[in-house]
């Protein structure tokens, strides 16, 4: 049975995907785009490591109003960039109207 979901990211961060039958897709600076485009003919959803999906938010963008691809970022094994949260925070306003992941220091 074809899996339905895939990650996209640099091959030391999506390794461990692998083992639990996720489709794993490694990818540079380069070709990450393209792949991106490519897998979302292919998989209902792809997770993409932050560092990618900053790089490729302009494509990311472009699902927003298709139900499928559903992308999800993740952090990379080098940690996270904080575009994963932003792009949350993004949909959250944008779909109830409000920020629910406001962080204000009391």
């Amino acid at each position: 049975m074809k899996s339905n979901l895939a990650i996209l990211g640099d091959k030391e961060s999506i390794l461990c995907f692998k083992a639990a039958g996720v489709d794993t897709f490694g990818a540079t600076n380069d070709d990450v785009a393209s792949i991106l485009r490519r897998l979302a003919k292919q998989y209902k959803v792809i997770f993409v490591t932050d560092n990618f999906a900053e790089q490729t938010a302009e494509t990311i963008k472009k699902f927003d109003d298709q139900t499928y691809p559903i992308v999800i970022t993740l952090p990379s094994k080098a940690g996270s960039n904080g575009s994963g949260l932003a792009l949350l925070k993004s949909l959250s306003e944008k779909a109830l109207g409000v920020d629910i992941l406001n962080k204000e220091d009391k």
